[in-house]
């Protein structure tokens, strides 16, 4: 959980950073993975989380089913969610990345739907929006992993679960 308060059911921030007077810029989800940034810079926090700033962050996305042109037009343009339409965005189908750690819980596979993987980068970040976006083109997400926020990414800066590492800006 991004947080460093105590949950009840789930391991937190504080049970893998033993830093103090950190704080994380951004959230995930319970269900999703991946690259959160932790900060003691205010603006930097301010600049990564807040919706005006319209940070870019990128998401790699294994879904139910194959994704076809489309569906990744749908979710590149803008696409009404109920009660709220997204902004355009980048979503483009991809090979499944070699370089992924297992996932703990496995995902759940049917032997006869295929999954695919699409990388999808946002410039806003509503609650559940990536998971919401796919399920409304008819492609259920499976699995959710930031890989990006602005400049910093797990190509460049490549971390395993539970791993930090400090950098400068």
């Amino acid at each position: 959980m991004c947080q460093f308060s105590p949950h009840p059911t789930r391991a937190t921030l504080a049970n893998y950073i033993k830093t103090p007077n950190i704080y994380p810029a951004g959230r995930l989800d319970a269900d999703s993975e991946g690259l959160v940034l932790l900060t003691d810079d205010g603006k930097l926090q301010h600049k990564i989380s807040h919706p005006n700033w319209k940070e870019a962050k990128t998401y790699l996305v294994q879904v139910e089913g194959n994704a076809n042109s489309e569906q990744l037009t749908r979710l590149a343009n803008p696409l009404d969610l109920g009660d709220f339409i997204t902004l355009p965005c980048k979503a483009v189908k991809i090979a499944e990345p070699e370089w992924i750690w297992p996932r703990t819980p496995p995902i759940r596979e049917r032997a006869n739907i295929p999954t695919s993987w699409l990388c999808i980068v946002l410039s806003e970040g509503k609650n559940r929006q990536v998971r919401r976006m796919t399920a409304a083109v008819g492609l259920p997400t499976l699995r959710l992993i930031r890989s990006g926020i602005g400049d910093y990414n797990l190509a460049t800066h490549p971390l395993l679960p539970g791993e930090a590492m400090e950098i400068s800006t």
